[in-house]
C-alpha cells in the first residue's frame, strides 16, 4: 500500500509534502508531483503537510481519482516522453532533481486556472 498524489496537485505543486517526507520519495514532474510506491514507507507525513489536499492513501481514493493510483506508479515504471528508460527506484528525489515531464495522463489534463 502507498499514498497517491491526485489531480489536485496538477499545476499547483506547493511542495510542502516534499519537505516532510522522511524517505525523499516524492518526485517532481513538469506539472505534478509523484510518490514512488516502492520507496514510500506509508508514514502519512506528506498527507498531513499537503496544502492542496492532493495526497490520499490508496484505499481512500475517490472513484474519480482511481486512475492516479496506476499513474503514480507508471511515473516510475513506464518510459516517460523524452526519456530513454523508466525512472525505476532512484533512491531519492533530491539527488535526481526535477524530472521535467509527466505521465501521459497528467500531461493530457487541461491546464488549471489560478484565477482564484
Amino acid at each position: 500500500m502507498t499514498y497517491v498524489i491526485s489531480s489536485a496537485c496538477v499545476d499547483v505543486m506547493h511542495k510542502s509534502c516534499v519537505q516532510e517526507c522522511p524517505v525523499d520519495c516524492i518526485y517532481e514532474g513538469a506539472r505534478s508531483l509523484y510518490i514512488n510506491p516502492d520507496e514510500c514507507v506509508d508514514c502519512g507525513a506528506c498527507k498531513l503537510a499537503c496544502e492542496a489536499g492532493a495526497i490520499v492513501y490508496e484505499t481512500d481514493l475517490p472513484d474519480n481519482e482511481q486512475q492516479h493510483l496506476a499513474d503514480n506508479a507508471a511515473f516510475f515504471s513506464a518510459t516517460l516522453p523524452g526519456r530513454d528508460r523508466p525512472l525505476g527506484t532512484p533512491g531519492g528525489a533530491s539527488a535526481l532533481g526535477p524530472v521535467g515531464v509527466d505521465t501521459p495522463l497528467v500531461a493530457a489534463l487541461a491546464v488549471m486556472s489560478r484565477d482564484t
